[in-house]
């Protein structure tokens, strides 16, 4: 599933394209990719069309486009294989394209965003916007201090000039929950998936099934470093790509996958010690580690 430095890519790609268009015309191809829509199709078109984009937001994995003098958003959430994909007009349709929207920008002209998704589980929505409880921006890309309701739930990433340190390290201390599941809570940290766990839990040599409880301020405030530290590399080579679903809005692959030190990586050399990387189920997936120098407590 994308994460945090795919859907921040994939935003980042968007904004010039979108902020500031007029979407002219909603074509839904498939009626799967509104699942998080109240309403049906018809709705979905009729929200959309003739509504001016004023920002592209993102908060961990969602994203959202806010609209033009009502409190009201586009939701995205890419599921497992969600793209959306600048086009020209007159693309030829995509081999698993569900949406298209048209737009039109003031200094770029016409264009097509396609929401394209291979496995359905991603969506779009019109959704209400709400106030953000601390009056903060709601997420990257926009001072609006509003946040879709289907969002509101999730907590703020690491990324966010609002994430409170200090509160999550306290909630922490508290838990007895493995760290790693904590860190994969999208109620309490969000953004982070499988492999971002595993490589700062690598970078900060701390077990994956560490309690939470057993970790001492400083060591969590290493490991909110290093979680900083592993996404902004992420997001600085295109996120990570392992096969042709994430790509971003030009269809690009990222290529963080050559620089991971712990996922996917089931008995190589450890690049810091030299052990072997270790692999064990969690949570129907799989933590990555370093059995020498990420010792459990």
């Amino acid at each position: 599933m994308p994460e945090l430095p795919e859907v921040e890519v994939v935003r980042a790609g968007l904004a010039p394209a979108v902020v500031g268009a007029t979407m002219t015309s909603v074509a839904v191809l498939d009626e799967r990719a509104l699942t998080r829509h109240a309403s049906d199709a018809a709705d979905f078109v009729a929200q959309l069309e003739g509504a001016d984009v004023v920002a592209a937001v993102r908060r961990g994995k969602f994203l959202w486009l806010p609209l033009a003098d009502r409190r009201q958003a586009l939701v995205a959430h890419l599921g497992m294989s969600g793209q959306m994909l600048l086009r020209t007009p007159d693309a030829p349709p995509e081999r698993h394209e569900r949406v298209r929207l048209h737009v039109e920008h003031p200094a770029h002209g016409r264009l097509a965003v396609v929401f394209s998704d291979q496995r359905t589980f991603g969506s779009l929505a019109v959704d209400e916007l709400l106030d953000t409880p601390d009056g903060r921006a709601a997420g990257l890309g926009s001072d609006l201090p509003m946040v879709p309701s289907q969002v509101a739930h999730i907590a703020r990433d690491v990324l966010d000039p609002a994430f409170d340190d200090a509160a999550f390290i306290a909630v922490v201390r508290r838990r007895s929950s493995a760290i790693k599941r904590i860190l994969l809570d999208q109620n309490l940290i969000s953004g982070i998936g499988n492999i971002y766990a595993d490589e700062s839990l690598w970078a900060a040599r701390i077990h994956p099934e560490t309690e939470g409880r057993a970790l001492s301020a400083q060591a969590l405030r290493r490991l909110l470093g290093e979680v900083r530290l592993v996404l902004e590399k992420a997001l600085a080579e295109g996120g990570t790509s392992f096969d042709a679903q994430y790509v971003n809005v030009n269809g690009q692959a990222g290529y963080f996958a050559h620089s991971l030190n712990a996922y996917g990586r089931t008995g190589e050399a450890c690049p810091r010690c030299g052990g072997r990387i270790r692999r064990e189920a969690f949570m129907n997936r799989s933590s990555h580690y370093c059995a020498r120098c990420q010792r459990r407590r």
